[in-house]
């Protein structure tokens, strides 16, 4: 949960396409009740708990038609919620008005993508993609960016040159002057956020949580329907327990357990990138022109070798960069994430293999949303380490560090140590954490649809079962498949699934599992 650099960010794809598979158990038998949903009928204005909030509660949004029929607007949230009366920051929100008028409206669907600092505008702009027919027949789809993120008063931590640096540094140092230049760069990462001003001490997901519930006023729903992935889980998690009877149907889909302490995410993660690669080998090596040889075991230690050899010899590309180990890293992650990529990892493998990193570089780079021309196109390289920082206080010191990275590597080979040594950031974050790892329960929420795939790299399925059974209200639906997230990623039967819990509030039953 820190970065593109250390703990690899779970960022939802937006799908190119769908393809619709079919095999799913048996769902919505029982006829339940539905979930509430609230719509714009049953509520004028949400009059805010504290009189302070009034102002932001009320404010009506003024919509203006911005490119590809979406209307845009800004959304005005106090900057520091304990102090509502100083300094405010806007939220760009964008939405598009496909549902039907009179009892078919059912509101307004806000999603998030992931992250902390996937843009949620982007994302809602993929609604088609994103979103089904069904639902949109009956919800407007709405995005936004979190604070800080985007186009939402972005925070500015580096140039596009010092990323670049922070990228390429040595991210699993074995000498004392490769520790201090990781620890340099991560430093100076704290060090530019802090100074880009006081909005870096308030970029928490509790925060981002709050402002939802002000847009879910704005919009005039009762309650917040919500389709959040990966780090939108989090998000979305966080809004349950602080706003749990304004929770309406709400679907959490590749999900992080908020239970769990830095180290333990930083583990699941390893743990899930080492099932993710070996189901990636297996493929490779099941096709043809699979640059892996032997065994499922022999491919993995291929591409575990091939990674460690950067780190003393880095590849030519045919940029002016070469391909060292950290990008490496990147480009071997990025296609772990969606089984259609898995042709361009074996590509760009036989290519390295050859002596010719330019195309595990280009996949690194569409990783860290790294523009041709060298600029990054969002901060979210960066500023995911402002919010993930902030969320929790136990990052560990640089010894625990070093001992957290020996450990990750007997039980996680390949990511381990990549993964244990991205903590360092938050060992050298100069802002006071606000948050803490804890379960979070939602008590009085409506029901909760927990969505899990069973070899998803960067949030690993028993973290949907862990957070199933935390929350009061949960309902988990499994996945037995690959790659990141689970809806509009080519399974029928999930699709379903959620379009008739979204649609009519119809869980599926429990136990319920789709291929």
């Amino acid at each position: 949960m820190r970065s593109t650099r250390g703990v690899l960010p779970r960022r939802a794809a937006v799908p190119l396409a769908v393809v619709l598979l079919a095999g799913c158990s048996a769902f919505g038998g029982s006829d339940p009740q539905p979930s509430p949903v609230g719509t714009a009928s049953s509520v004028a204005s949400e009059p805010a708990t504290d009189p302070s909030l009034a102002a932001f509660y009320d404010q009506d949004l003024q919509w203006a038609d911005c490119s590809g029929g979406f209307q845009c607007s800004q959304l005005t949230v106090p900057l520091d919620y304990a102090a509502p009366q100083g300094a405010t920051i806007s939220l760009a929100v964008v939405r598009l008005r496909t549902a039907a008028k009179g009892d078919d409206r059912l509101g307004s669907l806000v999603l998030n993508p992931g992250g902390p600092g996937a843009s949620g505008i982007e994302y809602a702009r993929a609604a088609e993609n994103v979103t089904s027919d069904a639902i949109r027949n009956h919800f407007d789809v709405v995005g936004f960016d979190p604070r800080g993120v985007g186009t939402s008063a972005p925070l500015k931590c580096l140039p596009d040159s010092a990323i670049d640096r922070f990228l390429a540094t040595d991210p699993t140092p074995d000498d004392p002057s490769e520790v201090a230049a990781l620890g340099e760069q991560t430093t100076a990462l704290g060090a530019g956020c802090a100074a880009a001003g006081e909005l870096a001490a308030h970029v928490d997901t509790r925060s981002a949580a709050r402002d939802m519930d002000v847009l879910r006023a704005a919009l005039g729903d009762a309650k917040l329907n919500y389709l959040g992935k990966s780090y939108g889980t989090y998000l979305g998690d966080w809004y349950a327990e602080l706003f749990p009877q304004r929770v309406g149907r709400f679907v959490l889909d590749g999900v992080l357990d908020p239970a769990l302490s830095s180290v333990q995410v930083n583990e699941g993660q390893a743990a899930g990138f080492e099932v993710a690669l070996r189901s990636y080998v297996q493929g490779c090596q099941g096709g043809d022109d699979c640059p892996l040889t032997g065994s499922v075991d022999d491919g993995v230690a291929q591409v575990r070798a091939f990674l460690d050899a950067l780190d003393a010899k880095p590849l030519p590309t045919s940029s002016k960069r070469d391909l060292v180990q950290g990008l490496g890293y990147l480009g071997v992650a990025y296609p772990l994430y969606a089984e259609s990529l898995w042709p361009q990892l074996s590509a760009a493998l036989k290519s390295a293999f050859a002596g010719d990193g330019t195309a595990l570089l280009t996949l690194a780079d569409a990783y860290a949303h790294r523009g041709a021309n060298g600029a990054y196109l969002d901060n979210s390289s960066t500023v995911i380490y402002a919010v993930n920082c902030l969320d929790r206080d136990d990052a560990e010191t640089l010894p625990q560090v070093e001992a957290t990275a020996a450990q990750f590597a007997a039980t996680s080979p390949t990511f381990g140590p990549f993964l244990a040594w991205g903590g360092l950031a938050c060992t050298n974050w100069p802002i006071a954490p606000v948050g803490e790892a804890r379960p979070l329960h939602a008590e009085g929420a409506g029901p909760i649809l927990v969505v899990g795939t069973t070899r998803d790299p960067a949030t690993p399925y028993r973290w949907a079962q862990n957070v199933a059974g935390e929350l009061s209200s949960g309902r988990l639906l499994t996945y037995d498949g690959d790659g990141h997230t689970a809806y509009g990623m080519g399974s029928k039967c999930i699709d379903a699934a959620v379009d008739t819990y979204v649609v009519s509030g119809v869980q599926p039953d429990e136990g319920t599992t789709c291929s």
